[in-house]
């Protein structure tokens, strides 16, 4: 990507902001879509966190201080929004985030968009029983191959912190498929 300082201006200049903001969309919608199903699960649940994290990217740009880079900046959001979404929904719903996976696992089997196999299936089911934060430096990791210092700006962690999570979920997740 260009100079990502003038990526910002652009993005935060009226007569510029459109056109930039179509490239934004274009270099993180996809990427985004994954990390948020990652999450979420659910195709249409990740539709409307995904359009709730541009929107907010969108009305937030202008307090954005470059003190991490733009990338880490969006996939906090997107985590963020993720996080909140699930949480709002096992309010709604009056379960436990847990028992909301359970479900949502159980519907993936019938999910059209899930094209996982039955091994893949089983390793969601392992991620599944892992604590929240385990889950998602596991999936970032794992699946979206991002690097702990990536991983470390993005959550506010620290390396150490996140390379001791993935370790142990790596653990746990290993013990789940053995015996299950």
């Amino acid at each position: 990507m260009q100079d990502e300082k003038a990526f910002i201006e652009e993005l935060l200049n009226p007569k510029m902001q459109n056109e930039a903001f179509r490239k934004l969309l274009q270099l993180y919608q996809k990427p985004l879509y994954n990390h948020i199903r990652n999450m979420v699960l659910n195709h249409d649940d990740v539709d409307d966190v995904l359009q709730n994290t541009f929107v907010k990217i969108f009305q937030n740009l202008k307090n954005f201080k470059g003190d991490s880079k733009l990338f880490s900046w969006i996939y906090r959001i997107a985590t963020n929004e993720a996080l909140t979404f699930m949480q709002q929904r096992s309010k709604k719903q009056g379960i436990s985030n847990e028992e909301i996976q359970q479900k949502t696992l159980n519907n993936l089997e019938t999910d059209v968009w899930f094209d996982g196999n039955e091994i893949q299936l089983k390793l969601q089911k392992a991620i599944a029983i892992l604590p929240d934060k385990q889950q998602l430096v596991f999936k970032m990791k794992y699946f979206e191959e991002l690097k702990y210092e990536q991983i470390a700006e993005i959550t506010e962690t620290s390396v150490g912190a996140l390379k001791a999570s993935y370790f142990h979920a790596v653990k746990k997740i290993e013990v789940f498929l053995k015996s299950n």
